[in-house]
């Protein structure tokens, strides 16, 4: 569960990913001497493809109602898709050096079912090496009060949304995968929509 409660840090399930040649042997991330950081061309591609796709594979990464609860501003949960050079308020944050440079995806919570983040993830940065998305420049400060970026969405119906006019993700995963899991998130919003909460009970049962 990625936020038992309110007032909890969340669950987090960080992923860090990096690329490397067939043979396993050459760090693909790397550049000696490039700037920022080192970070190659294919990197930077990368970054962008996860960048660009991470609102509209959000269903991926953040499964359920509960999910989008994490997304909470000074959470220590991520909430604006940005990154940073080792920077924990950003979405996306650069780490390690040298063959060792990497993503750190911070986004998915601790309710994240592993197999389909990464395959998002992995499938959203092949898709910023296919067409070349460059990502937006560093972001240097607190990330939660970062302005003109994309936010990820603040529950799971943008999400399934989101999901649903997304031609990238059909490219990805395949229309069948698609459709598959946008039908699981109705289903479980239409059980959500359907309960009465104690929330609803305390706040217009006991103190109407």
């Amino acid at each position: 569960m990625a936020k038992p409660y309110a007032e909890w840090t969340g669950s987090s399930g960080h992923l860090h990913i990096s690329l490397w040649d067939p043979a396993g042997q050459k760090a693909l991330f790397l550049e000696e001497g490039a700037q920022p950081y080192g970070m190659s061309q294919t990197m930077r591609w990368f970054l962008g493809g996860m960048m660009a796709l991470q609102r509209e594979l959000a269903l991926f990464i953040a499964p359920t109602i509960n999910s989008y609860k994490r997304y909470a501003v000074a959470s220590w949960a991520p909430v604006n898709v940005v990154w940073g050079r080792d920077n924990r308020t950003t979405g996306f944050r650069i780490v390690g050096s040298g063959a060792g440079l990497h993503i750190e995806n911070r986004f998915p919570g601790g309710d994240m079912n592993a197999y389909l983040a990464y395959a998002a993830e992995v499938g959203a940065g092949l898709y910023g090496i296919e067409h070349k998305i460059e990502p937006p420049a560093e972001y240097k400060g607190n990330g939660y009060v970062a302005k003109g970026c994309d936010r990820m969405p603040r529950a799971l119906y943008e999400a399934v949304d989101l999901l649903e006019k997304s031609k990238a993700a059909v490219e990805i995963f395949g229309r069948d995968v698609v459709d598959h899991y946008l039908n699981a998130a109705r289903v479980e919003r239409d059980a959500y929509d359907a309960a009465v909460h104690a929330w609803e009970r305390e706040r217009y049962l006991e103190r109407g």
